[in-house]
């Protein structure tokens, strides 16, 4: 059987809008033309039957092709919508059009290939039995009547268990108006008090809306069955000794308020429409819903949105009649109120269209004055009213809030009361903790200016020169946001954060319910505008002893504020800005947080850990101003806390560096492979020491040939006149130190070496015993540079093979200047002893080191 098909010329082209189900909601694929019909081959032959969709803004380019099968399963939804599954990947697809005889056109060859393809692979009587009964086969099903009803749910179950029953189910619903015929029964029943029959009527009425057929659900909720099938679903046989009031909420004539009249029929027919979906979704069926009904009456409701909002926003009779209402010289309080849930309604419905969409109607919104709406709504008494000004506030701000911003400049540049303003006399007076919550957010993303200019990040990656050129580009910010921002901190911030100036004085930090979490969300904006707002938050900081009221929460009874309390004292402590830091010394707010920690203790929850955390991040962070200013004016707090390895680090650390210095601190149980911190004996400086490899040790102090060829009679080196050295050695002296110079200051001749006699080796090997002294040459090297490092600690020991008179001048100064400083430390006049270790591997390392040395000479 040949099809024929249906011509469609270039003038026939209808618009359309392609739409792709992704995760459960619809995406606009794009706007475009679309045409349906055979594909014609080279030989002129047709071919499959196909539907093209080419784009409007750029003709060459198809959004949509697709071939007809029988498999797709294509459905028309109301009057311009077709839906249908994609069968080489499961997607669902959906083209909405602009007009219903589009719709039509395109539906009526649809239809007609799928019937032929229906009318081909009907069954003959070749095929067996089992095939033939899955075939869509013409079923009847018993006369509806009270009589029947088990038998018709019986034989309902049975076709519902395969694809070709269901469709076949489908189409005998539809022809036959089976539910029509169904819901008279529902009153009959009623009036019998027949419960037996209403939970059948129940079942039949779930099994007939699971088919997931759009015709159906559509003719389930149109006005002449609503209420019918409704009142049926209100006996569901799972609750036999409840019933539901499902009819009397959809007959309530006060659920829809028409705040100005729509005239278009069909968009008040998809009004009532998409308000029994959303019922029937969330309510009725919400217990017994599948993933293909919920997808199926989602779509539903998504597409009769699309079409509300888009009448409405392109109607601008409607528009204009709408904000006029707040406009009028005969104020309708009623009449406003309703006009502010219209709207709240409209940006709801808003946020489920695709961006362009939601922009087009905030624009036309705002064209209109919807600022105006917003400030009316905020400063309503009614709570509802409130919370719809808010939700219309918050969704415009999710989605651009720069076009809230520049709506607020204009209010600015017009001498006109910015929005900022009503948000914070309804933060401060507002009882609903959701409101609050949301004009919190509302403040803080309005007075954001983005994340801080941090010039080390282009100094790192360009260099000096990059560093010059940039410090002469302007600033980008904003000069309306920065206009802004001055004015907010001129007035509005002190009216936002005045009950936390009231503070001052206040014998009792009892609050109510509403105080405390006003106290709350000050806090939290306050540490945001901290973060964003650096040197304008630091003067009102400052100016009016934010610091100071804050810690003040630490004295009430309830541990949120507490924890809000410390948390803002953390943030200041957290930036390590030396400002904060002063301030926060000055103002001494880290007692009253050890009287915290001293109450909670030893218990563990979440305050006692806020103020661990606290004092841990100043240990770790070795905040030298905060350490010192905690042992010296709370000691005896912090050792009645030493029993945590915490707080006993930290008097360690104040007593062994006596709060100077605390840098060259050093833990007591570092590791030996750890590089240790010495002080240099000049300077006073820290210098670095690292642990040397034996081998590498080895290497540098053993003799040269220098000193070998010093050693041989005969062989004396000349000093600067010509004359040998004197080779014998420095007259020794009573004192350790004297003989420690005396075993660096020249080179021994060999034959010398053995002539000496018992009571000298004798000394020599006490002198081995004894700790080892320190080389000359390294206290030269100290004194000629004060940033030693490894070469210059670790010298090669021909430096030792210098004159002997130079040898002499420098060991008798050097001696001088050490028995000073040993002098001046037992007057008590020296500085204080700084807390030094080092590591045994370096001590092991000199030990050896010297006793080679002796051994050698």
């Amino acid at each position: 059987m040949a099809a024929q098909p249906v011509p469609h010329p270039s003038t026939d082209r209808k618009r359309v809008k392609v739409y792709e189900l992704r995760n459960n909601d619809w995406f606009d694929r794009g706007t475009g033309f679309c045409t349906a019909a055979f594909t014609i081959s080279e030989d002129g032959q047709q071919r499959d039957p196909r539907v093209l969709v080419e784009s409007e803004d750029q003709p060459d380019r198809v959004l949509l092709e697709t071939r007809i099968c029988k498999e797709d399963g294509f459905h028309k939804q109301q009057e311009t919508l077709i839906v249908w599954t994609e069968p080489s990947n499961g997607v669902d697809m959906a083209l909405s059009f602009q007009e219903a005889e589009g719709c039509a056109m395109i539906w009526k060859f649809i239809n007609g290939i799928q019937q032929q393809y229906h009318s081909v692979n009907a069954p003959d009587d070749s095929l067996s039995d089992d095939l033939a009964m899955d075939m869509p086969n013409p079923i009847s099903l018993p006369p509806a009547s009270m009589a029947n009803l088990a038998e018709v749910e019986s034989q309902m179950r049975g076709f519902s268990g395969t694809a070709n029953g269901r469709d076949a189910l489908t189409k005998y619903v539809l022809t036959e108006d089976y539910i029509g015929k169904l819901i008279l029964l529902v009153s009959d029943a009623e009036d019998l008090e027949s419960l037996n029959d209403l939970h059948r009527l129940c079942n039949i009425m779930k099994i007939i809306i699971l088919l997931n057929d759009t015709s159906i659900i559509e003719h389930a909720v149109s006005d002449e069955c609503v209420i019918g099938v409704v009142g049926a679903l209100e006996y569901d046989p799972d609750f036999p000794s409840h019933k539901a009031n499902h009819r009397q909420w959809l007959e309530g004539e006060g659920r829809y308020k028409e705040v100005v009249r729509i005239e278009d029929a069909q968009i008040l027919k998809k009004i009532h429409q998409t308000y029994r979906l959303q019922y029937l979704k969330d309510v009725v069926l919400a217990r017994i819903l599948d993933d293909n009904t919920f997808s199926v009456l989602n779509s539903l409701i998504f597409f009769n949105q699309v079409d509300i909002v888009q009448h409405l926003q392109s109607n601008a009779n409607f528009l204009a009649e709408l904000f006029n209402i707040f406009k009028s010289p005969q104020p309708d309080p009623r009449r406003k109120k309703e006009a502010v849930l219209f709207i709240q309604q409209c940006c709801g419905i808003a946020k489920n269209l695709q961006p362009p969409a939601r922009q087009t109607l905030y624009n036309n919104f705002l064209a209109h004055g919807l600022l105006q709406v917003i400030n009316f709504g905020l400063r309503h008494g009614d709570t509802a009213v409130r919370v719809g000004a808010t939700d219309i506030l918050v969704s415009m701000i999710d989605h651009d809030p720069q076009m809230i911003r520049s709506m607020i400049y204009r209010q600015l540049h017009e001498k006109q009361p910015p929005l900022t303003d009503s948000l914070i006399d309804l933060l401060l007076v507002e009882v609903d903790l959701g409101v609050k919550s949301q004009i919190s957010d509302a403040l803080k993303v309005l007075l954001d200016q983005g994340p801080p200019i941090q010039p080390e990040q282009f100094t790192k990656a360009n260099g000096e020169y990059a560093v010059r050129a940039a410090s002469r580009i302007p600033p980008s910010a904003d000069p309306q946001q920065d206009n802004f921002l001055n004015g907010f901190y001129e007035s509005s911030a002190t009216k936002l954060f005045q009950p936390l100036i009231n503070l001052e004085g206040r014998p009792s930090m009892e609050f109510s319910v509403q105080q405390a979490s006003m106290f709350t969300y000050l806090i939290e904006i306050l540490c945001f505008f901290i973060r964003q707002h650096q040197h304008r938050s630091k003067f009102f900081v400052l100016n009016n002893d934010i610091v100071l009221r804050i810690s003040q929460l630490l004295t009430c009874p309830e541990k949120f504020l507490k924890l809000v309390a410390i948390r803002f004292i953390r943030q200041l402590i957290g930036l390590q800005d030396e400002f904060y830091v002063k301030h926060v010394l000055e103002k001494k707010v880290i007692g009253p947080i050890l009287d915290v920690l001293v109450e909670t203790m030893p218990r563990d929850n979440l305050l006692s850990s806020a103020c661990l955390e606290f004092f841990e991040f100043i240990r770790k962070e070795n905040i030298k101003d905060l350490v010192k200013h905690i042992v010296e004016n709370y000691r005896e707090k912090v050792q009645a806390l030493a029993y945590l390895e915490l707080f006993r680090t930290l008097i360690i650390r104040y007593d062994q560096t006596g709060g100077f210095n605390m840098d060259y601190y050093v833990e007591v149980d570092d590791e030996p492979r750890k590089r240790a911190n010495i002080i240099n004996p000049k300077t006073g400086g820290l210098m670095e020491h690292i642990a040397m490899d034996q081998a590498e040790e080895e290497y540098w102090n053993t003799s040269d040939d220098e000193e070998e060829l010093q050693g041989k009679p005969g062989t004396r080196p000349l000093s600067a006149n010509g004359e040998p050295h004197n080779a014998k050695p420095l007259v020794d002296y009573a004192s350790d130190e004297d003989g420690d110079e005396n075993l660096e200051a020249g080179a021994l001749s060999a034959d010398e070496d053995k002539q000496e006699d018992g009571p000298r080796k004798a000394m020599e090997s006490s002198r081995d015993a004894a700790p080892p002294p320190e080389r000359l040459s390294e206290k030269r090297r100290r004194e000629e540079d004060e940033e030693d490092d490894l070469s210059k600690m670790v010298q090669h020991k021909r430096r030792n093979s210098t004159s002997a008179s130079s040898n002499t001048s420098n060991v008798s100064g050097v001696l001088r200047k050490k028995k000073s400083v040993s002098s001046a430390r037992d007057a008590g006049g020296g500085p204080k002893k700084i807390a030094i270790s080092l590591s045994s591997n370096l001590k092991a390392g000199n030990g050896q080191t010297h006793s080679r040395s002796a051994d050698e000479a």
